[in-house]
């Protein structure tokens, strides 16, 4: 059985976020939240609370059938979200565009059946 947990619109850019999410892919569930609540990135508390909603899914969607140590990160993907656009003033008049990226973080759990 597959659960999921999407987190949208995050002020990450997603290369930055992919550096994290790559660690755990794979992993069991228990394992992973250790190894990110250890983790010093930014990334790494919002993929834990996108993690945590995705088990909590899995055991409300089954009815508490569902052993939480059984579940593993099936995916976790990271993908691009809308591109913030702001001007910032340069020399002899010009002027550089900065791009403050989002991201959009999908997290699939499943317990292997």
């Amino acid at each position: 059985m597959q659960a999921k947990a999407v987190v949208r619109h995050i002020h990450m850019s997603p290369r930055k976020m992919r550096v994290v999410a790559n660690l755990v892919r794979g992993e069991r569930v228990e394992e992973a939240l250790a190894l990110l609540r250890f983790m010093p990135k930014k990334a790494a508390g919002i993929i834990v609370k996108a993690l945590e909603s995705a088990a909590a899914n899995a055991e409300d969607r089954s009815g508490g059938d569902v052993d939480i140590d059984s579940l593993v990160v099936e995916s976790i993907t990271v993908d691009g979200g809308p591109v913030i656009k702001r001007w910032m003033p340069r020399a002899m008049g010009r002027a550089s565009r900065i791009n403050h990226r989002t991201s959009h973080l999908t997290v699939v759990v499943s317990d292997g059946a």
